[in-house]
């Protein structure tokens, strides 16, 4: 059987309203995100923009030209001493889930958030019952760090955070003289 080829690219703004369809459909079936209330088109407008200002990535994942997920870094705090450490976000569309594309996406995120100069990559990952996230995240090599109990309550029930960690590039290896 052959399989249409999956393309990663850059989000283009053309690609908002599918990528708020499918963060807006994780929003009220899913317990990644502790959003109660799906965003409308104009705010995922302004958080893509947000990243995309602070020279991030936000990406998209499609076959045959339909938009499957999308993944973003941030910083993890605004606090400059942060400035090398990024927290990923990554979204699959219902009938994409379970095909591999959220690990390809994630590879490409850090991927290009190492050759940007980021050093650590945080996961934090909704619900200590996502087993499909932290799969992806120990897949490509994130450790557990810990888990914050009870920290959201969404559908009637209290959901953990669980938080990973990956290295990029250098990591913390040097002494930072380096850096700007």
């Amino acid at each position: 059987m052959n399989t249409p080829a999956l393309l990663i690219r850059p989000s283009t703004p053309v690609d908002l309203p599918v990528i708020t369809a499918i963060y807006g459909w994780n929003v009220l079936n899913g317990t990644g995100t502790f959003e109660l209330e799906a965003p409308d088109l104009a705010e995922m407008t302004g958080r893509r923009d947000d990243v995309l200002g602070k020279g991030l990535p936000w990406i998209v994942i499609e076959r045959s030209g339909v938009v499957l997920g999308f993944s973003y870094a941030n910083h993890f705090r605004p606090r400059k001493a942060y400035r090398f450490c990024l927290e990923d976000s990554l979204y699959l569309a219902a009938d994409a889930k379970g095909q591999g594309l959220g690990r390809l996406l994630l590879a490409e995120l850090m991927a290009q958030c190492e050759a940007l100069g980021a050093r650590q990559m945080l996961a934090v990952i909704g619900d200590s019952r996502n087993l499909g996230s932290v799969g992806v995240h120990r897949t490509l090599g994130f450790e557990h760090i810990g888990v914050m109990k009870s920290a959201g309550w969404k559908f009637d029930r209290w959901l953990d955070v669980v938080i990973m960690q990956k290295a990029l590039g250098q990591g913390d290896t040097t002494d930072g003289k380096d850096l700007a």
